[in-house]
């Protein structure tokens, strides 16, 4: 039997196009399956703010009840795919006035804690948050904030599987029952900020980068497809940076074919040059087990806007677990089981990943106790 025991630390990237493998670590990194959270940086809404909207549009606010801890905290407790919803604010200070706050005053309700005491919302960049005005408050509230927390715990936790992380562009005025703040488009120009933000963050030893998985291939499909991805031994370690929205790919891909330089996967559909990395968040499970099969990587969801959480209701998670999606992103990973019911999602015996069950090379099995940090 190939046993494959995945705890050996990372070790240089091959030349391009050429994997080598470890000796004991021969499955590839689309061979696994890991819990990831959705909008993993929520820090909830605000007691007033709360019963406010709960005045206001209490059919909303039931689909925002959740929050997470902070981004390494649900690292160390096993989650190896964090969302970021971004907002981009070029000039600064798009944000840094939400509704909230004023309408909490014109209700007399008391005053909520300030969402920005460091006072990092007028300065130009990226911010993070999930809708403005309404939902807005982070625990980090810049995309440069919550990435140097991931890197600050990936470098005290040497040997990490691959972390991935989601980035959603939010461009697109949310229906409200309130006038909310406009979101900046994202063009050309503002995506190539976005690739500055993240390497001034990420060294290039620290992530894998289209380039990488092409290697000598004209296009990331025939890589993935053929090729295959790295070894869990070259991506241990690292971060892996995924663009949600379909709606910027356009122009992500602008001067830049198959990804060619640029620092994120794209959502992509097969048959496309840049096709590596695929998003179906509703199944169906017999989909999602062709496309891992074929050598895509795919993220779906395991529940959403809390309605299975309030129910237990487990089929759709069941069922993302077994299509063989290597990212099964949810709002209740483990550590955080849904007050209404314990819903969770969670491997057997608290593992942190486990062997794809579609694409799983014969006697694969994972054990990846946390590390501890670095003294």
């Amino acid at each position: 039997m190939n046993a494959c025991i995945l705890g050996a630390a990372a070790i240089g990237m091959a030349a391009a196009g050429a994997w080598a493998q470890a000796p004991g670590e021969t499955v590839r990194m689309n061979q696994i399956q890991v819990i990831g959270t959705h909008n993993s940086y929520h820090a909830g809404i605000a007691p007033s703010e709360t019963e406010l909207w709960k005045r206001m549009d209490p059919d909303r606010l039931r689909t925002l009840e959740y929050r997470h801890a902070p981004l390494d905290a649900q690292l160390s407790a096993g989650v190896r795919q964090i969302e970021l919803d971004i907002v981009a604010d070029s000039a600064g200070g798009r944000y840094a006035h939400p509704a909230g706050p004023r309408m909490v005053a014109e209700a007399g309700l008391p005053r909520d804690p300030p969402f920005d005491p460091s006072g990092v919302m007028p300065r130009p960049g990226f911010k993070v948050m999930h809708i403005p005005d309404v939902d807005y408050r982070s625990t980090c509230l810049t995309l440069v904030e919550c990435l140097q927390i991931v890197r600050g715990w990936s470098r005290s936790h040497p040997g990490h599987l691959p972390v991935f992380i989601l980035i959603e562009t939010k461009q697109t005025p949310e229906k409200s029952k309130i006038p909310l703040t406009v979101p900046e488009k994202f063009t050309a120009k503002t995506l190539d900020a976005l690739d500055a933000e993240i390497r001034s963050v990420f060294g290039p030893e620290e992530t894998i980068v289209p380039d990488d998985v092409r290697g000598w291939r004209r296009t990331l499909e025939a890589a993935v497809r053929k090729d295959g991805w790295p070894t869990l031994a070259q991506a241990r370690g690292k971060a892996v940076f995924l663009l949600d929205q379909k709606d910027v790919s356009p122009d992500y891909l602008l001067g830049h074919p198959a990804l060619r330089g640029r620092v994120l996967f794209t959502n992509s559909d097969p048959g496309r040059p840049d096709a590596a990395f695929l998003e179906r968040n509703d199944g169906p499970g017999e989909e999602i087990a062709t496309l891992v099969r074929q050598g895509y990587l795919v993220r779906t969801r395991t529940d959403d806007g809390t309605e299975e959480a309030r129910a237990n209701a487990t089929a759709r998670r069941d069922a993302a677990l077994a299509s063989g999606a290597q990212i099964l992103s949810t709002d209740y990973p483990a550590s955080e089981p849904a007050v209404w019911t314990g819903y969770r999602v969670a491997f057997p015996d608290g593992a942190v990943a486990r062997c794809t069950p579609v694409l799983a090379p014969p006697g694969c099995r994972i054990t990846e106790p946390l590390e501890a940090p670095r003294r």
